[in-house]
């Protein structure tokens, strides 16, 4: 399924989990007996909610998935970044119930032995646990970053090497490191967790409630997935362009065969973060669906980082089911506004639609 996406939207993570699983038919593509490696971003001791970390929900449902369809021998490994502490960020996002609740161990990757790999010229300390796997499934947040503009399935494996490298990395510039790392890491299943991710900073304190959840098995295609989440191209991203260039995987998500499972009617509960809130001026919401109002703020604050969001400041931008056959001035995201004189359709529209529509206006 390397050119497939699967998704879909809703407030219900347990079932949402469950069903693009299901879809996806993941029991079929692991071996029999597996150790079965599953990578969280736990990069700060923070609950999902704060937009930095994986929902343990999403986590919860995927082992009892797993254990369901006879494959039990799972380890969950982490390593938080180096200010933190795994086994704190392990407490505080829930993953010590978790392993409780299921009897499936922890592993810190901090305390782990490393075993030094090389790409290309540059060698890196990588945990000899996560080498020991036969199948590594990923589940990052779809999140922005302050480095790399957004974070996901490829930048993720970082938590997979030593605190030293982490540190290389930086002074690497992070792109190439991350590129290269993930040709000695093989990811064999990334669900994405896009239920609440930070617009730009990847410990939080800006989250976009955004009732989304995707899998597939191509890190460079569900990173170009993630980007466009975000309202950015997947080349805005160097270490997505790089990772094609090596032969990872495709950017090519024009002709990727996207499968949307649900669609989100659940209504819009903006963030009371700061930045959110600042966004949200520009926007009169009536009944907004989260995921249709989630792309909006990202396209907006895209234009808010460019420096172009002041021009809508005398403008209304209308959004929601409230619009449904209301005709009038003003400009219109998704299709409930298409009464409104200037519109985008869509249900949700992309980010990068709604970036590309108000870059034009």
């Amino acid at each position: 399924m390397n050119n497939r996406i699967i998704t879909t939207y809703g407030q219900d993570i347990w079932k949402m989990t469950i069903d693009v699983l299901r879809k996806a038919a993941l029991e079929k593509m692991i071996p029999k007996s597996a150790l079965i490696g599953i990578k969280p971003n736990l990069v700060v001791s923070k609950p999902s909610s704060s937009g930095a970390t994986t929902s343990p929900v999403i986590v919860s449902a995927l082992i009892e998935y797993l254990k369901e369809h006879g494959h039990d021998n799972i380890v969950i490994l982490e390593s938080s970044w180096v200010g933190d502490s795994t086994k704190r960020a392990f407490k505080i996002c829930g993953y010590e119930d978790i392993s409780k609740k299921y009897n499936v161990p922890l592993f810190d990757i901090k305390q782990d032995t490393y075993t030094v790999k090389t790409y290309n010229g540059v060698n890196m300390e990588v945990s000899s646990k996560v080498l020991s796997l036969d199948f590594l499934i990923n589940v990052p947040v779809l999140k922005g970053h302050c480095q790399t503009l957004m974070t996901g399935a490829l930048k993720n494996m970082k938590g997979c090497i030593s605190d030293r490298d982490k540190r290389k990395f930086h002074t690497w510039g992070l792109h190439k490191p991350i590129a290269y790392l993930n040709k000695i890491i093989k990811q064999d299943f990334i669900l994405v967790d896009g239920i609440c991710g930070d617009l730009d900073f990847e410990e939080g304190g800006n989250p976009v409630q955004m009732n989304r959840i995707f899998c597939g098995t191509d890190p460079v295609l569900m990173d170009s997935y993630i980007a466009a989440n975000m309202g950015y191209k997947p080349y805005d991203i160097d270490y997505i362009r790089i990772a094609e260039e090596i032969g990872i995987g495709s950017s090519d998500i024009e002709f990727a065969d996207i499968i949307v499972l649900d669609k989100d009617e659940s209504i819009a509960r903006p963030s009371p973060s700061r930045k959110v809130q600042k966004l949200s001026q520009y926007v009169n919401a009536k009944d907004a669906c989260s995921a249709c109002y989630a792309n909006l703020i990202h396209a907006l604050a895209r234009l808010d980082g460019d420096g172009s969001l002041h021009k809508f400041k005398n403008d209304q931008i209308l959004i929601g089911q409230g619009y449904k056959s209301q005709e009038g001035s003003g400009i219109g995201i998704g299709k409930c506004t298409s009464g409104i004189c200037k519109n985008i359709g869509g249900c949700p529209p992309s980010t990068t639609a709604i970036l590309d529509f108000l870059k034009k206006i």
